[in-house]
């Protein structure tokens, strides 16, 4: 019997204050009335009929922005509605299935032995489209069943379907390579399926690399702020209240018998999850998003991941308005229409981004000035309506809209949406392409930067030149309104330093492409090398980087690491030293192939652990002065202290 859940467990993020609720939406309806007025006295005052090829498309962009403002009000109106769980008698049949096509052993040991690990009783399957023997050995070792099949037709819908044909459940569990589930990921969703409508229960995705590209500074709701924090804990739990949650691939369960009414995973479109949602919710099926953080996963590690990421999830979203437009087919209610174009016609975006970075150099490059109004009334009125939408996106954003960096990353991925959004006016078949994960290069070396940004750039740089020289007389240019041509300078401006930071954080060395197999974690830990205490300092699934005071001799030695379990004894090779401080030996381990037992364990140790990710915790500035003293001091051939003394190291 599973039990029926009582208080909503800690990870769920806090109900909203009535007060501040009652803040939020007043703000956004006073927004969006602001918004219409100004729009309306744009539209019938301020139109600059003679220069129409600027005048009306940026009157078309500001009525886009009203919109998605509208559609983000509506999403985000209430994020806190929870719908009830229930006991499920008798105990349903549960298979957690696993898909994999050419992730390694290091990304998914972390996953199947969690997925193992989970209760209450239920199988774990493995689907690799890959084929590969040592796959199969890894989940049999780790006790998970295994399926290849010969046929890798649909990707992942498809490999899904054909597990569907072998296994005997009542509800799947779905987790991607990568995504590691926690011990609550069945026991604080099962409940939902105690209505026989539910079909879906879908939960947040997190990551665990949290020095990604796609991670930003400071937390939101107890986890690392990341570029999806605000649709994964805002935006789909918004959906709860027009009941139009949907299924988004992996970190959620899925009710069989559902799933085989509407035919199956949809293998028509490469975003499977959300087009298989609309064909469940248009046969009356229920969904529901549970807003705690149950597992996680690898973000995008650098800017052309999560391009390929976005441009692979755009073009999905066009072939689902192509083939199964949620806007018109039958069986789906205004409120869920609603939601849904929120989500999908978000992409789009790109294109008023596009189109806001042209229109500044455009003026400056022409003479021609989109607007006829008096300079004053113009700057107050839109100052006023700016400052509302953007007052009314910040408190709506509850905390996980960053204003700056989610512009930032807006122009990251305008070229691959850019690039998306077309197949919806000329269909091509997409490839389904895996978001690569692990190591991905010998070397570090810096991501290119999209083209658009470069040129768009360079015409920033030529329109500011041509105002600046116009200014000082060396260049024949006049401008009908010199209150606009100013403004369309500081529009500049603003938009270039944008840019030029969306390029720097693509070219950083910092979001470069990643090097080892898996995340290491610092635990500072005893352990034992060839039966002699040392200090474990950093461990992942992949390796571990020892302190000891021995030198050793040879390179396969049995490594011994307690995390508050009992021993995980492993071989290791060394694969490189360092002479640390204090006679300090540091030695970077790896562990011998194979071993998936002691390996699994170990990440399940570190996972459910919760330890720092190394280079996440920053050293105090007072430990870093006494280090760098101690250093100085040791040059000079006295005792000093260690720049970094291992937690423990034996004497």
């Amino acid at each position: 019997m599973i039990p029926a859940s009582g208080t909503d467990p800690s990870g769920l993020r806090p109900p909203d204050p009535p007060m501040r609720l009652a803040l939020i939406r007043l703000v956004a309806v006073a927004a969006l009335l602001v918004t219409v007025a100004y729009l309306a006295w744009r539209g019938t005052s301020t139109l600059n009929l003679d220069a129409w090829y600027l005048s009306v498309p940026l009157l078309v962009l500001e009525i886009h922005a009203a919109v998605g403002l509208g559609l983000f009000a509506y999403s985000l109106w209430d994020v806190d509605r929870h719908p009830g769980r229930g006991r499920l008698d008798p105990e349903p049949r549960i298979a957690v299935l696993i898909p994999t096509f050419n992730e390694g052993p290091e990304i998914l040991i972390p996953t199947i032995s969690a997925a193992v690990a989970l209760e209450p009783a239920h199988e774990t399957w493995v689907l690799d489209d890959g084929g590969r023997v040592e796959i199969r050995e890894l989940a049999e070792a780790l006790g998970a069943n295994y399926v290849a099949r010969t046929d890798r037709r649909h990707a992942k819908a498809g490999n899904v379907n054909n597990a569907l044909s072998m296994i005997d459940a009542d509800i799947i569990g779905v987790l991607d390579a990568d995504h590691v589930p926690l011990p609550g990921f069945l026991k604080n969703t099962l409940g939902y399926f105690a209505d026989p409508r539910v079909a879906v229960v879908q939960t947040p995705q997190e990551f665990y690399n949290v020095t990604s590209f796609e991670h930003g500074a400071g937390e939101a709701y107890g986890e690392p702020f990341h570029e999806q924090t605000l649709f994964y804990r805002l935006l789909e739990p918004g959906k709860n209240r027009w009941d139009a949650a949907f299924w988004c691939g992996t970190n959620a369960l899925v009710r069989v018998s559902a799933l085989r009414e509407v035919g199956g995973v949809a293998t028509e479109t490469v975003t499977e999850d959300i087009h298989t949602t609309i064909r469940l919710h248009r046969r009356g099926w229920k969904s529901v998003y549970h807003n705690e953080v149950l597992a996680r996963g690898l973000a995008a590690d650098d800017a052309a991941q999560y391009q390929l990421q976005r441009n692979r999830w755009g073009t999905g979203a066009m072939q689902v308005l192509r083939t199964e437009n949620p806007l018109f087919v039958r069986g789906l209610t205004i409120r869920q229409r609603l939601a849904y174009a929120a989500t999908l016609l978000g992409w789009f975006d790109s294109w008023r981004t596009l189109g806001l970075l042209l229109l500044p150099p455009a003026v400056l490059l022409t003479g021609q000035i989109p607007i006829l109004a008096d300079g004053r009334v113009f700057v107050t009125f839109f100052a006023a309506t700016y400052a509302l939408q953007q007052g009314a996106m910040y408190l709506l954003g509850r905390g996980a809209y960053r204003p700056i960096l989610s512009v930032v990353f807006e122009l990251v991925r305008m070229t691959p949406n850019l690039v998306a959004t077309t197949t919806l006016f000329v269909p091509r078949a997409p490839k389904f392409r895996v978001t690569p994960k692990g190591r991905m290069a010998s070397r570090r070396w810096r991501v290119e930067p999209p083209k658009p940004l470069r040129l768009i750039l360079g015409l920033s740089v030529i329109g500011a030149a041509v105002y600046l020289f116009s200014a000082a007389g060396l260049f024949p240019m006049e401008y009908e309104e010199e209150w606009a041509a100013r403004g369309a300078l500081l529009w500049l401006v603003f938009n270039a330093l944008l840019v030029w930071l969306a390029i720097g954080r693509v070219r950083s060395l910092r979001y470069a492409a990643e090097r080892r197999a898996a995340v290491r974690f610092a635990v500072d830990r005893p352990a034992t090398l060839d039966g002699e205490p040392c200090v474990a300092h950093d461990l992942s699934v992949g390796g571990a980087l020892l302190a000891t005071r021995r030198r050793l001799h040879g390179d396969r030695h049995m490594v011994s690491v307690d995390l508050g379990s009992g021993e995980i004894p492993l071989w290791a090779v060394v694969r490189s030293s360092r002479q640390g401080p204090e006679g300090a030996i540091f030695y970077a381990m790896e562990w011998e192939p194979g071993q998936y037992p002691a390996r699994g364990e170990l990440a399940r140790e570190l996972f459910t652990g919760r330890y720092p990710v190394v280079g996440t915790v920053k050293t105090p500035w007072g430990e870093l002065l006494r280090s760098e003293l101690g250093s100085l001091v040791g040059r000079l051939g006295r005792v000093g202290l260690p720049r970094r003394r291992p937690a423990g190291l034996p004497g």
